[in-house]
């Protein structure tokens, strides 16, 4: 079981559970940050202009683009590609 809840998603994205806690902190932080500044574009529509479609290439970049860590092969061929 602790296996399954800390170690199972982090190993089929090819990282240890402290690496997946860092990327998902960060990425989660980035997208809050972002969401507050859309809200306040909401009202206030001269400022943060871009900052959301901005930090949303950022972390597409990061997250699919850019991927540094090679994924463990599946050996189901038909599996569908998990997503972090």
């Amino acid at each position: 079981m602790i296996d399954y809840m800390f170690r199972n998603h982090p190993r089929s994205v090819g990282e240890t559970y402290f690496e997946h806690m860092h990327t998902a902190t960060s990425f989660g932080s980035a997208m809050m940050l972002a969401g507050l500044a859309c809200f306040i574009h909401g009202f206030l529509p001269n400022i943060f202009k871009t900052t959301g479609s901005d930090t949303v290439k950022k972390l597409h970049n990061r997250m699919v683009v850019n991927r540094s860590r090679v994924r463990p092969q599946s050996s189901d061929a038909s599996a569908a590609p998990q997503t972090r």
